[in-house]
């Protein structure tokens, strides 16, 4: 057991884009992020708890009732999203309000407490300045602070890995990840050659990037209602 819980878990996470005002289109960009997600309602239904939705111009949030997926929602936003950057904020807490499944607003309690904790946190890197800071921190409620240090290490260096692809690494390891099916489909997709895939998971650090996000997404399925 990673979790030492002593309430019923929920998975609050906000999302906010950064660098808004400074977005040359930001109808467009909002229009973008409100379909990735209502497609990840769709697809993630039975994990969510109240559905993801923009909650400010520049900042949207949902709740989950399971852990398993929290990872590859996130990961999923990112792809989907590029080359806008959002920094995540992910809370494990009780929630304390009523629940509609339809609205993410009006939901409130430690979960979320700690998701705005995270969010806050990843800004006041921002400030400071720190090369390649992480863009995804979690916050748990309750004494899981071991665990918790050890699953934002594993985020900082995913961040620092990432920052370090190239567009043709990323466009590459995004695809395997996305599709799960071996480096010949990934070729086939992406008009190149096979060996030019291998070439890029292998310059990439694709496979370490890969145990990286299975071993924070083992953990947090602990986390489930």
């Amino acid at each position: 057991m990673f979790f030492s819980l002593f309430y019923d878990p929920y998975i609050a996470i906000i999302g906010d884009i950064k660098k808004s005002k400074k977005l040359e289109d930001r109808k467009s960009v909002q229009d973008k992020l409100k379909k990735t997600l209502d497609n990840l309602n769709k697809k993630y239904i039975e994990d969510i708890s109240a559905k993801f939705m923009i909650t400010l111009g520049d900042e949207f949030q949902g709740l989950l009732c399971d852990g398993i997926n929290v990872i590859e929602i996130i990961e999923e936003i990112q792809r989907e999203m590029y080359p806008v950057e959002i920094r995540f904020g992910v809370g494990v807490g009780a929630i304390t309000t009523e629940i509609n499944l339809e609205m993410a607003i009006g939901a409130d309690g430690p979960g979320y407490y700690k998701a705005r904790q995270a969010i806050e946190f990843l800004k006041q890197n921002e400030q400071k300045n720190q090369t390649n800071a992480s863009d995804v921190r979690i916050e748990v409620d309750g004494d899981n602070q071991a665990t918790t240090t050890m699953l934002n290490t594993i985020l900082l260096l995913l961040s620092v890995l990432k920052s370090n692809w190239t567009d043709r690494q990323r466009e590459i390891i995004w695809d395997a990840v996305k599709y799960q099916d071996g480096q010949a489909k990934s070729a086939e997709r992406l008009s190149i050659a096979q060996s030019s895939v291998q070439r890029s998971l292998n310059n990439g650090n694709y496979y370490a990037y890969k145990v990286a996000i299975d071993t924070i997404s083992n953990v947090l399925k602990e986390i489930r209602r």
